[in-house]
């Protein structure tokens, strides 16, 4: 009934290495570590060898309860299957029946499915030559199985032969009438279950032999700390040690108290008793029971380092520390040692420690800026509350000013004052407030003679003073010869008083601040020299230009006068010239440099050049002047420069290395409009410079600045341009001095840290009935013709007393352009503050002014013109030249309408 399916399953061996030397010493059984491991391996052994029986046996009982419910459970899912009886009773039952038996059987993984008659035939099996046969019913099936399957149970059984072992379930199957048709009886053979528990078996013996590897490394590594703790030594030994161990702590120098965790002192040796005066049964004793001053010393739980402990008339040196970190139970062990000498030396050590602290701050501190007020407040910073409780530095008069200190002036002025004034008398003094008096800063100080002070200054050395209760060091402050000061220090009557070595701490720490004191002299002198200079280089622009109203600022840098400058230049024909240039470097160098700047560009306007070719000229200049002056170098410095024309509205700008202008149009808008830009000067290698014309509406707003105006060290140029859009955006029609202070407005700081020049321009426009024209037909009879309209027009102007002198200078202006020159030919009058008389031609030669011989037939043309005119000159345009000449208005005319 029941088939046999046979598995087969393999043993492993595995064979261990051979153990090192190390590990025999380990193992010695004569040490206490060796001993000890020993049990501990027995131990593990015996619990790993226990636990694997344990689990083994878990998982097989596990695996036949599993295997008793899977027959069981397919023996009744196949006999109550739908069409079983019918197939029992039809004409090929085993046809029917194998192929689904042999299904479920691979889909369950039971070993067999077996359906049989009434009569014991087999209809199904895994074995196909059994098909057909009767089964021979052994002798526990026939007399234990079948008679309740004739009941219509259901029977779960083990069945057990020579060479066979297996679990089944056998279910009758029931016709409609309740009377057994067949059974279907589902084997799993005892090898199925056992190849379950044997293919977890080397999983359980891997992870039993993991566990004993793990003991093993655990308990080696107990034993080996042990070992080493206990150095493999056997008991007898390691009481030998604790013997030799408590003579030498005993023995010992230096004091030894070691706290246990319930705050007892666990041990004390001879030394710890002696010096915390301990009483002889100390030991175990409780913290509570000693003086207070050693009870909290010993029962802190703060780590000590070369900490001082005051023990009656003994310093002692206390280290301090928990012994539970370095394997020791919870507790700490203190060390204590007598340095009452060495506490001392070490006092002496540490104030002169101090001293040189002191002296390094003063020198990292005192000097970081050339303000000789500030240096002073450092000093006395520095030496408040370590030196002194009350500093006060008071200065030479003339030194306050820049000067060279004068010998024997006993005016001085306060310059810092630190601490509590009322804490220090006043010296013998007069004036304002006496020197190292409660005088404010800035008062005046008289010495007195005979005084410290005044001791002080004529021996150019420190001097201890005393006065009642307080205790003072006056030091001069020296340089070289001189002496620009003097700075006392005084301490508050329940201070330390100085003694001698203090005063050569003072006279260091003077010493230290006279040098920064008199660079701060010598840059105040320099500075206001820069300054005046480049004040006295600036130009005295009036705010009125013909059809241009102008405002302009000059700010220096914190740090020292720069090289920023404006200009404004008249030009002929009522054409003005604005100028912003910024020379690299500070100080007097850069203000000479502007200077120089500022003059060869007004040398060259009154060439009346073009703005590009200006630049071009001034580039020039620089190259040459470097190559000249090789300590100096003003290479890279910057220029814009624009030609206002207010005859036809139009700026001609062109820059070399500078920042474009902001144009304020009449509705308020900001904008900043694209122009031709140059390498700065001196660095363009001779390369032409190009130009940019911008059609300008009247009522607009030309704002040239330098780069302090909108870039600092903490903004760049992006953000400071926008920063200054805003601060200009608004109203169109303020003026040009509004829109000054709206543009510096701009700036981070009032003293910005570059020096800024602006320059603001509002453009206005030559009205119509001041400016008149005429084209001359390239005809010498058309002379007349002109002559007599520029008449009708000076009429019209009530210039007529000016009448006949314009129609001489106009004929032989107009007859040379004829003669010489080349067309077109154009005259201008223009009237202002003055008239000015322009013949332009096509031809770029101009005319000279020369003395002609008597004999001479011509040549005394232009001779003419320069006598009868107030200015003349020439100047050249992209079409060709332009010779113009200017003369003075009538008085008359000047009431009828001119400015």
């Amino acid at each position: 009934m029941f088939e046999r399916l046979r598995v087969r399953s393999r043993t492993h061996t595995s064979q261990g290495g051979r153990g090192r030397s190390g590990v025999r010493a380990l193992l010695d059984p004569r040490s206490v570590a060796g001993r000890a491991l020993v049990v501990e391996l027995v131990i593990v052994l015996l619990l790993v060898a226990a636990g694997v029986t344990a689990l083994v046996l878990q998982a097989r009982s596990s695996t036949v309860n599993d295997a008793r419910r899977v027959t069981r459970g397919v023996a009744e899912s196949f006999a109550h299957a739908p069409g079983l009886v019918a197939a029992l009773n039809g004409a090929n039952p085993s046809a029917t029946l194998q192929p689904r038996a042999e299904a479920v059987r691979k889909a369950t993984g039971v070993d067999s499915v077996v359906v049989l008659t009434a009569d014991s035939v087999q209809l199904t099996s895994p074995y196909p030559e059994y098909l057909g046969r009767p089964y021979v019913q052994p002798r526990y099936v026939a007399e234990s199985v079948v008679p309740q399957l004739r009941k219509g149970r259901t029977v779960t059984f083990e069945l057990q032969e020579a060479h066979y072992h297996s679990i089944a379930t056998a279910v009758p199957v029931l016709g409609a009438d309740g009377v057994p048709q067949g059974v279907v009886a589902v084997n799993i053979t005892v090898e199925t279950v056992d190849s379950v528990v044997g293919a977890d078996l080397p999983v359980l013996l891997g992870g039993a032999a993991a566990a004993v590897a793990l003991a093993l490394v655990a308990t080696g590594l107990a034993g080996r700390r042990l070992r080493r703790q206990t150095r493999g030594l056997c008991p007898a030994e390691l009481a030998r040690m604790y013997e030799h161990h408590e003579a030498v702590l005993h023995a010992v120098r230096e004091g030894v108290v070691i706290v246990g965790g319930d705050g007892r002192i666990m041990l004390a040796n001879d030394e710890a008793r002696r010096l915390l005066a301990l009483p002889p049964d100390a030991e175990r004793r409780p913290l509570t029971e000693l003086d207070p001053a050693t009870a909290a010393l010993l029962s802190s739980a703060d780590e000590v380092t070369d900490g001082i402990h005051q023990a009656g008339d003994r310093t002692l040196s206390v280290n301090k520390r928990p012994t539970a970190p370095f394997g020791g139970l919870p507790g700490s062990v203190i060390t204590l040692r007598d340095s009452t000498e060495l506490h001392e030396l070490a006092g002496r050590v540490e104030a002169e420690g101090r001293r040189r602290r002191l002296l390094y701050e003063a020198g990292m501190r005192i000097g970081d800026t050339l303000d000789m007020t500030r240096t002073c407040e450092e000093l006395a910073d520095v030496a408040l509350g370590r030196f002194a409780d009350t500093v006060t530095v008071d200065l030479v008069d003339a030194v306050t000013r820049g000067e060279e200190p004068v010998p024997l002036d006993r005016l001085l002025r306060r310059t810092a004052l630190r601490g509590t004034p009322g804490a220090a008398a006043p010296a013998a003094a007069g004036g304002t407030g006496g020197a190292g008096g409660t005088g404010g800063a800035g008062g005046a100080v008289v010495v007195a003679d005979r005084s410290p002070q005044a001791r002080s200054l004529d021996e150019g050395r420190a001097v201890l003073a005393t006065d009642g209760s307080h205790a003072a060091i006056v030091a001069p402050l020296r340089v070289r010869d001189g002496v620009l000061g003097l700075v006392e220090f005084r301490r508050s009557p329940d201070g330390t008083p100085y003694e001698h070595d203090d005063l050569l701490l003072a006279e260091e720490l003077a010493a230290r601040a006279a040098v920064s004191v008199d660079n701060a002299r010598r840059y105040l002198r320099e500075h206001g020299t820069a300054e005046a200079l480049q004040h006295s280089l600036l130009p005295r622009i009036t705010a009125r230009r013909t059809a241009l109203d102008i405002a302009h600022r000059y700010l220096p840098a914190r740090a020292g006068v720069g090289g920023d400058w404006y200009d404004v230049i008249p030009l002929p024909g009522f054409r003005t010239a604005l100028v912003v240039g910024d020379v690299v470097g500070h100080g007097l160098h850069a203000a000479v440099a502007m200077g120089r700047l500022r003059t060869a560009i007004r040398t060259f306007a009154a060439l009346d050049l073009p703005p590009e070719e200006m630049l071009g000229r001034l580039d020039e200049l620089v190259a040459g002047t470097d190559e000249e002056c090789g300590e100096y170098q003003i290479t890279g410095s910057t220029c814009a420069y624009a030609v206002y024309d207010p005859a036809s509205g139009i700026c001609t700008l062109a820059r070399a290395g500078h920042l474009g202008p902001a144009l304020v149009t009449p509705g308020g808008a900001v904008e900043y409009p694209e122009t031709a830009l140059a390498p700065p000067l001196g660095v363009g290698g001779g390369r032409p410079f190009e130009s940019t014309e911008l059609k300008l509406d009247e009522g607009s707003h030309l704002v040239l600045f330098t780069d302090g105006l909108v870039e600092t060290r903490e903004r760049d140029v992006d953000q400071g341009l926008e920063r200054l859009r805003s601060s200009l955006a608004g109203d169109g029609r303020r003026g040009p001095e509004e829109t000054c202070r709206a543009a510096t407005r701009a700036l981070p700081t009032p003293h910005p840290a570059d020096d800024v020049a602006l320059l603001v321009a509002r453009t206005g426009r030559l009205a119509p009935d001041q400016v008149a024209e005429w084209d001359v037909p390239m005809d010498p009879s058309a002379v007349g013709r002109i002559r007599s309209a520029c008449a009708r027009r000076l009429s019209a102007w009530g210039l007529d007393e000016q009448g006949f002198t314009v129609e001489l200078i106009l004929s032989e202006l107009i007859t040379n352009a004829l003669r010489h020159g080349t067309g077109p030919v154009r005259v201008r009058l223009l009237r202002d503050t003055s008239l000015v008389c322009e013949v332009s031609d096509g031809s770029s030669t101009a005319p000279h002014l020369r003395w002609a011989a008597t004999t001479d037939e011509g040549g005394r043309g232009i001779f003419l013109v320069a006598q009868l005119a107030h200015r003349w000159g020439t100047r050249y345009t992209a079409e060709g030249k332009v010779i113009w000449c200017e003369l003075p208005l009538t008085d008359g005319a000047e009431r009828a309408g001119g400015s």
